[in-house]
């Protein structure tokens, strides 16, 4: 389960939290079997509140929503992108530093 400021994302909500959000948002490409997404997972956390009201971040299974990750051609897990109004910004493949992502956030954050 994610934290209170980590949105779950759906193919059902996915427009509207992602590629109509006012604010950049760092979508989390992930499933349970994934040991890199488990040990990335308290770095989003972390990175989710410190940017709150910045930079959003949103969770999608693969596994539940294999549609979402065909449309964006996720071969590897984790991989995160980072939408700006509506478009993919940034991808980053594989288990990073909080402070690589950090740098990434603050391109990004208003």
């Amino acid at each position: 389960m994610a934290a209170p400021n980590i949105v779950e994302l759906t193919s059902g909500n996915f427009s509207a939290e992602v590629l109509e959000s006012p604010r950049p948002i760092l979508v989390d490409f992930w499933a349970e079997w994934c040991g890199p997404c488990k040990m990335i997972a308290p770095v989003l956390d972390e990175l989710a509140a410190e940017y709150e009201g910045r930079v959003r971040i949103g969770k999608v299974n693969i596994d539940e929503e294999q549609n979402l990750a065909a449309q964006y051609g996720i071969q590897s897990i984790p991989t995160l992108l980072l939408f700006d109004k509506g478009q993919v910004n940034e991808q980053i493949v594989g288990l990073r530093s909080k402070r690589d992502l950090k740098s990434r956030f603050d391109r990004v954050a208003a």
